[in-house]
């Protein structure tokens, strides 16, 4: 029997008040994606072969040339190189010299990026200006190995990272100190939490430092919070708590038979019949023989022996639960297997009697 747990609940279940830094978004302070395209060398013969990714040549060839190395119309194919893509995110507020991190991923037919050096690569913006350039040990993600007939591998040798690989040489001009008004974007947005947000800022800095636009953003006037500056006036504001309201979810993950229930998720009292249905079929064949001094032959007469089994079946009654809690334990009271569990969740939402979202993944 397998039973559904709750995990970081006791009976009964109180919702825990929230940070409003881990709800939000504050508008203008994001990331900025980054990409590059670069080199990676030393590698121990599972590099591009070059007859098949003649990119990778072209970018060795325009590479040695920059260092005065001319190798125009040489025939070069060496191993121990592949051409990656780099990507990276510039986190805000980023300023010159500082690190990030990158990630190298191999676009040839390089088996391993393991134990290579990605040479000195510009990273670009969506703009098309350079924000910082990356170097360095490629830490690849997974292990390769082959013989004459057998290849083994273990993970995705083809991808790995450089922590701290990139520094940052450009800045993005954004003067946070200038901003009056700034907007808070709820990660999920809800009308409730909006609203909650709005009331608990307004109880505590005046009833007109923030308003709710809609469901997924609240507007902060800076000059009624005070602090001194705006950075100061939403580290006073981040810190402050609410209940949020979260929708009534059922989540299901069929491959690996986990379920996760919402706290608000409520079933009407319903009858669920569940069983297995097994079908075996044997055979005995039977050897007849002649009776002794006789003209007769042995001959194999077939036998065989069918049934149907069937493995629960009974109707059993799941009452409708007005908490978690209740809800957990008329489920169980089923005692079936998580992937038939699923199943019959599918099946109690059909019939109407699951008030809640259902996602299957």
């Amino acid at each position: 029997m397998t039973c559904i747990c709750m995990i970081g609940f006791n009976y009964p279940v109180y919702s825990q008040p929230v940070r409003i830094k881990d709800l939000v978004e504050i508008d203008g302070v994001r990331g900025n994606d980054l990409v590059g395209y670069g080199l990676v060398v030393g590698l121990n013969g599972t590099g591009d072969g070059l007859r098949n990714s003649p990119f990778t040549e072209e970018i060795m060839a325009n590479l040695l040339e920059r260092l005065g190395v001319n190798v125009v119309g040489e025939a070069s194919r060496p191993r121990n190189v592949a051409a990656v893509f780099v990507t990276a995110t510039l986190p805000p507020f980023s300023r010159a010299g500082s690190r990030i991190d990158v990630t190298v991923s191999a676009i040839g037919d390089a088996k391993s990026l393991l134990g290579g050096t990605l040479v000195m690569t510009p990273l670009n913006g969506a703009d098309g200006q350079i924000y910082a350039v990356a170097q360095g040990t490629v830490i690849a993600g997974g292990i390769s190995a082959e013989g004459e007939a057998a290849r083994v591998v273990q993970g995705v040798p083809t991808a790995g990272s450089i922590p701290s690989g990139a520094r940052v040489e450009r800045e993005v001009s954004f003067d946070f100190n200038q901003v009056s008004v700034l907007r808070l974007a709820l990660k999920n947005a809800d009308f409730t939490t909006a609203a909650r947000i709005e009331r608990v800022i307004n109880q505590e800095f005046g009833s007109r430092a923030a308003s709710m636009l809609d469901g997924g953003t609240v507007a902060l006037d800076l000059s009624r919070i005070g602090g001194g500056s705006p950075a100061h006036a939403i580290a006073r504001v981040e810190t402050l708590r609410i209940d949020p309201a979260t929708r009534a979810r059922v989540v299901v993950d069929q491959r690996s038979g986990t379920i996760v229930i919402g706290a608000d998720v409520r079933i009407s009292r319903v009858a669920v019949a569940q069983g297995n249905l097994t079908l075996r079929v044997e055979e005995y064949p039977l050897v007849v023989q002649p009776n002794p001094f006789t003209d007769g032959e042995t001959v194999v007469v077939p036998r065989s022996n069918a049934e149907i089994q069937t493995d629960g079946g009974g109707l059993a009654e799941v009452a409708g639960g007005t908490n978690l809690s209740e809800v957990v334990a008329g489920l169980n009271a089923l005692g079936v297997q998580p992937h038939d569990m699923i199943d019959i969740l599918k099946s109690i939402n059909a019939a109407g009697a699951l008030h809640a979202e259902f996602v299957v993944q």
